[in-house]
């Protein structure tokens, strides 16, 4: 219909009413291959990235190759500088330092690394009825039972007694062996069909097969010591590794779904891979970093880690490295840490749930992101009566809507479910509590927290283009 055909009561609508419309709509077909092409890149990312620590090496790695030096506490800081901390291989920071007066604020995109998991203890491997198995303590919101019978890796590292640090990457590369959970057959699930989904698997039954075999001695006979299987896989570790069982008293291994990112459906328009939550957020806040050079605000990037269990410890963000950070800018700079602060701005951004038409008892679709109509912005998180939420400022909403409108950044609202459903929450309460505007933004997730996530190609370069424009 064209604009002459269209009556008054239309042309109203369409100038006063909010409707959702997909980046298919709204993007160009050039923006379109463009978003493909982009989700390349982020695919290399999400595959060399299962933990935060490998997520650290990936960030400080593309840093490098774009100039950027590493910076630790206490260094000189002076403008025009490119720096990032890497916080104990754990978390990181990147600093683009602008010509401009740092009393005019800064501005922070902070997303998190870490994800959902199943962390081995400390004294994982044991013998049971001729099979060896590692014992899990699960990290983060998991449902239990997404995570037996599907082939899992081992991700980590080993700190030696000696110093050394081994890292383990196990059961991603063709020809790896895999790690697996059990469950029960059909036949016999009679009394677990009985129990609620949450309690038909517990989290102490979350044992990873190791090794079934026991060990030879020289002459080709089973050893006659206890535990033969035990030391069979002991003796495994050792040669490849060169660890012994008091080893894992200091290592931090995770094992981590074995499949790699792929393309799902027939259009190939969704990417499916196991951590999308959060390092779908953290790859383009990298690339926007990259792409907004020449600013006149200095910009901050954060990746930090624990924000599926708190945000708390060295590398999460109740640490007070962001602080740390600003107050050596103000310093070195000729500012004030407090002005500073209240002159930024940040964009928490961290994943939104995607609303699913196979369950839409759980969400309120007019406030739902939904698939492939772009990145997400929550005013609120929190959970029942807004409890433990950032509840962002209108005035910064109204700033960012024109940021991104302005960019041409396909955008949607977004929240985290019916009301009185569950709900979340996200590093910007941590951030706002220190005198930051912040508000959510972040790429809608089907099935989050699975082992296998889905996000649309188009939302993830909606991130990277509403990222560019929030920093420039």
């Amino acid at each position: 219909m064209s604009e002459k055909e269209k009556t008054e009561g239309q042309i109203k609508k369409e100038e006063l009413f909010y409707s959702k419309k997909s980046a298919f709509e709204q993007l160009t077909a050039d923006k379109i291959a463009e978003a493909k092409e982009y989700a390349e890149g982020y695919r290399d990312f999400i595959d060399k990235a299962k933990n935060e620590r490998e997520a650290v090496v990936y960030a400080a790695e593309l840093l490098k190759s774009k100039g950027y030096r590493e910076y630790r506490i206490g260094d000189r800081i002076s403008h025009g500088d490119k720096l990032y901390i890497n916080n104990r291989n754990k978390s990181l920071f990147a600093i683009r330092v602008s010509e401009g007066d740092i009393n005019c604020g800064t501005r922070i995109i902070a997303s998190h690394i870490d994800s959902p998991r199943l962390d081995l203890k400390q004294h994982p491997l044991y013998e049971s009825d001729g099979i060896a198995y590692f014992k899990t303590h699960y990290y983060g919101g998991i449902r239990k039972y997404q995570w037996a019978t599907i082939p899992l890796a081992l991700h980590g590292i080993v700190r030696k007694s000696d110093g050394e640090t081994v890292n383990v990457r196990l059961g991603d590369e063709p020809g790896d062996p895999v790690l697996c959970i059990t469950d029960l057959l059909p036949h016999l699930a009679k009394d677990q069909n009985t129990k609620p989904l949450g309690q038909a698997f517990t989290g102490e039954g979350l044992n990873l097969i190791v090794g079934t075999s026991p060990y030879f001695e020289s002459d080709g006979k089973i050893t006659e010591t206890d535990d033969k299987v035990k030391l069979s896989v002991m003796v495994a570790l050792n040669d490849k590794y060169g660890i012994t069982e008091s080893d894992f008293l200091s290592a931090e291994l995770f094992a981590v779904p074995a499949q790699n990112c792929v393309d799902v459906g027939l259009d190939r328009w969704l990417l499916g891979a196991y951590g999308h939550d959060d390092r779908v957020c953290a790859y383009p806040s990298l690339t926007a970093l990259l792409d907004s050079d020449g600013t006149d605000k200095t910009s901050i990037i954060v990746l930090a880690d624990k924000e599926e269990v708190g945000s708390d410890g060295v590398g999460g963000m109740q640490n007070s490295m962001l602080l740390d950070l600003i107050s050596e800018l103000a310093s070195n700079l000729g500012g004030n840490s407090n002005v500073i602060r209240v002159n930024s701005k940040c964009l928490s951004a961290d994943v939104t749930v995607c609303f699913d038409p196979n369950y839409p008892e759980v969400s309120e679709k007019k406030n739902s992101a939904i698939l492939h109509c772009g990145i997400g912005l929550a005013k609120y998180t929190g959970s029942g009566g807004k409890g433990g939420t950032n509840d962002c400022p209108a005035e910064f909403v109204a700033e960012v809507r024109k940021i991104f409108d302005d960019a041409g950044a396909v955008w949607q609202t977004a929240e985290l479910g019916k009301v009185d459903q569950g709900g979340g929450g996200t590093v910007a309460k941590f951030i706002a509590n220190r005198n930051i505007d912040t508000v959510d933004v972040g790429v809608p997730v089907l099935s989050m927290h699975a082992p296998f996530e889905l996000i649309s190609k188009l939302d993830l370069y909606s991130a990277h283009v509403a990222f560019t424009a929030f920093l420039k």
